[in-house]
């Protein structure tokens, strides 16, 4: 991208109109056909899935590799942390080198990743074989939304987004629904193992998929990833991230102490250096001007308590049915199919509730949200002896109604204004902030609930944790207000 495009972000052009900040430049790339947008939700689907598929399937991982809690959190943490610290470069690449190119390689990665975790032969093999398919995975997701951002316009991209949020939310909870399934039945005795081997095919048919279905699209003025920037950016992550998920695992050693103390110092430099080289007419990163539209700067500060609520619950939820009221993987996972079908539904209807009522989707999404969590407490408060599975089902699939209901919305939010020349590193900056949330999700929310463990038990652990997912949900209603009114 030149000098002139990353000025027009955020200054009155001289040029033609479309390019200013609240006109989103239409597409000029091959619209993006029905069946090339399935291939791309379903690529994007593989990412989400194995961020929770894992959940279930630890405590058969633990028995089967005599992992250990400490190499158990890294399983999770391993993935996750590469996860968010690269995709922001993946968006970057994709938009110097092609998206549709980096699809087909982030595809072919996270097959052969994922065929590394189900062949690993030992605890330290499948950390690291977890590790390059969080790496394969930030390549992938990122060309997903450019692409949907670079071919589609008006009424097809409010649909395409909102399928997209769709796809996100109901695959997070399908992946503890699918490990939970995959685990019990033992496909020809792998066990575990075929939380990882599924991806393999799946892989496969998404690579033939999009060489017929995905067009190519590119920025018109790519331009080299920034090193220094993407340095920094790893710095302030891994040191945040690190820490959170494997200190309580590790017994909190010092270095679980030293590391969030960079934190800061290494956030602070990367802005410092974002701003500079921007002001020299390099291309950063993320580019701060992104930051200066208002529906970019608002939506992600919404989405990111929404995410950590989001990855504490389906963590906290999934060792909380499994070793509280010892549903085995299948159960645990089937409980989530409810909040799954009404996500999706209430997803699907997220467009034209958005077109009539703008934002007041997000805070009437939150409110409901909130409304679930309550009654799910409620439910594990005077029914864990014998929790009702209507009474259960009811509390999950009003809870997934106001997630699918502010999720999609927010993502549309942050895209809207954006672009299509930034594309790829708007969207990497707002997977970044949404796989960062799940990661501290699971790391504060997850923490809490494993710490009050020994003292409170199960049942009032567990409703201590939804209360504190509820402070969230209180965070994001008072943060939907700095939202614009009117969502294009």
């Amino acid at each position: 991208m030149s000098d002139t495009d990353v000025r027009d972000v955020h200054t009155v052009p001289t040029r033609a109109p479309e390019s200013a900040p609240t006109r989103p430049i239409r597409p000029t790339h091959p619209a993006l056909t029905p069946l090339g947008l399935v291939t791309v939700l379903l690529g994007a689907a593989l990412p989400m899935i194995d961020f929770f598929i894992v959940n279930v399937a630890l405590p058969t991982i633990d028995r089967d590799l005599r992992a250990g809690p400490a190499l158990l959190e890294m399983v999770v943490a391993g993935y996750g942390v590469a996860y968010a610290v690269l995709l922001v470069v993946g968006g970057r690449l994709g938009d110097m080198v092609g998206r549709r190119r980096l699809y087909l390689w982030g595809l072919a990665a996270f097959g052969l990743t994922s065929l590394a975790c189900g062949l690993a032969p030992d605890a330290w093999t499948l950390v690291a074989a977890r590790v390059a398919q969080g790496a394969a995975a930030a390549l992938l997701l990122p060309q997903v939304l450019a692409t949907i951002q670079a071919t589609t316009s008006g009424a097809r991209r409010a649909k395409a987004l909102s399928l997209y949020g769709g796809t996100a939310g109901v695959s997070s909870a399908l992946g503890q629904v699918l490990g939970g399934l995959l685990v019990a039945v033992d496909l020809a005795g792998t066990g575990w193992r075929a939380v990882f081997l599924v991806n393999v095919p799946i892989a496969a048919v998404a690579l033939l998929l999009a060489l017929r279905t995905v067009p190519e699209t590119r920025s018109p003025h790519p331009s080299r990833v920034d090193v220094p920037g993407t340095v920094l950016l790893a710095v302030a992550l891994v040191s945040l991230l690190l820490p959170l998920t494997e200190g309580r695992a590790a017994g909190w050693p010092v270095w679980s102490w030293l590391l969030p103390a960079v934190f800061p110092f290494a956030a602070a430099a990367f802005v410092v250096v974002e701003r500079r080289a921007e002001r020299a007419g390099r291309t950063p990163l993320v580019p701060p001007s992104l930051l200066r539209l208002r529906s970019v700067r608002s939506g992600l500060s919404v989405i990111l308590p929404f995410s950590i609520g989001f990855g504490g619950f389906m963590f906290v939820v999934a060792v909380a049915l499994q070793d509280g009221l010892r549903y085995g993987p299948l159960a645990a996972g089937l409980a989530l199919v409810p909040l799954c079908a009404a996500y999706f539904v209430a997803s699907l209807a997220g467009p034209r509730l958005v077109a009539r009522f703008g934002r007041r989707v997000v805070v009437a999404g939150s409110l409901i949200q909130g409304a679930g969590l309550l009654a799910l407490a409620l439910v594990f408060r005077t029914q864990w002896a014998d929790v009702s599975a209507p009474a259960l089902a009811a509390a999950m699939a009003v809870l997934g109604v106001g997630q699918g209901l502010v999720l999609p919305t927010l993502l549309r939010i942050v895209l809207s204004e954006l672009p299509a020349t930034q594309a790829g590193v708007g969207g990497g900056a707002m997977v970044t902030t949404q796989q960062a949330g799940l990661a501290l999700g699971v790391a504060t929310l997850g923490t809490l609930f494993l710490t009050l463990l020994p003292s409170l038990g199960v049942q009032n652990a567990l409703i201590v944790a939804l209360l504190a997912q509820l402070a969230t949900v209180g965070l994001n209603v008072a943060l939907t207000f700095r939202l614009p009114r009117v969502v294009r």
